[in-house]
C-alpha cells in the first residue's frame, strides 16, 4: 500500500539542549536535551529564500533567483504544565537576553523499532532563539496553553531513518 510509509504527528517529541554552538550531526548529539512535554502542536519550520529578480530591457523578460535563506520561526503550542521541565527550560531560554542560540531536537514518529533490524526516527537539529513565551487561557472549556515562538538561526541538519546495527 502506498500510505505504509506515512505517519502521524502522535509520538513526535521536541527537546531544547545548551547553547553549545553545535553545528555538527556529532556536535549536536553530543549536547544534552529536555524533551518539552504536553506539546499540542509543533508547528512547521524549514528554509524559505527570499525572491531576487531582475528585468533585462533587452528582452523584457523577469529573471528570478534565490536570495537569502530564512529557516523562519517554529511556534510550538502546548498545555500549559509548570511541573514540566522541559516547559521550564524553555521558559529561562525565553528570559535569556544574552547571545547564542539554543540547540533544539526534533524527533518525528517515523521509525520503526519492531523491524529487523530496528528503524530509528528522523530527527531535526537546529539552533535558535525562544522570542515568545505567552499563555492562552481561552474559554471556560479550553485547556490552558503556552505558545511559544523559536526563531530559527541556522541550517535545520535533517538526519533520516536509518537502521540501527546491532
Amino acid at each position: 500500500m502506498a500510505d505504509d510509509n506515512l505517519n502521524t504527528a502522535a509520538g513526535c517529541r521536541f527537546s531544547i539542549g545548551t547553547k553549545s554552538g553545535a553545528d555538527t550531526e556529532a556536535l549536536y548529539k553530543a549536547d544534552v536535551y529536555v524533551e518539552v512535554g504536553e506539546i499540542e502542536d509543533l508547528g512547521e519550520f524549514g528554509d524559505t529564500f527570499s525572491s531576487v529578480t531582475f528585468t533585462s530591457l533587452r528582452d523584457g523578460r523577469v529573471r528570478k533567483y534565490k536570495g537569502t535563506a530564512d529557516a523562519g520561526d517554529l511556534t510550538l503550542t502546548v498545555g500549559l504544565d509548570n511541573g514540566d521541565a522541559g516547559q521550564a527550560s524553555l521558559k529561562v531560554a525565553h528570559k535569556d537576553r544574552s547571545k547564542g542560540d539554543y540547540n533544539i531536537k526534533i524527533t518525528l514518529n517515523d521509525g520503526d523499532t519492531d523491524a529487523v533490524p530496528p528503524v530509528l526516527p528522523t530527527t531535526f537539529y537546529m539552533r535558535g532563539k525562544v522570542m515568545n513565551n505567552t499563555v492562552a487561557a481561552g474559554a471556560a472549556d479550553n485547556v490552558v496553553r503556552r505558545n511559544v515562538t523559536i526563531g530559527i538561526n541556522s541550517d535545520i541538519l535533517e538526519v533520516l531513518p536509518a537502521p540501527v546495527t546491532p
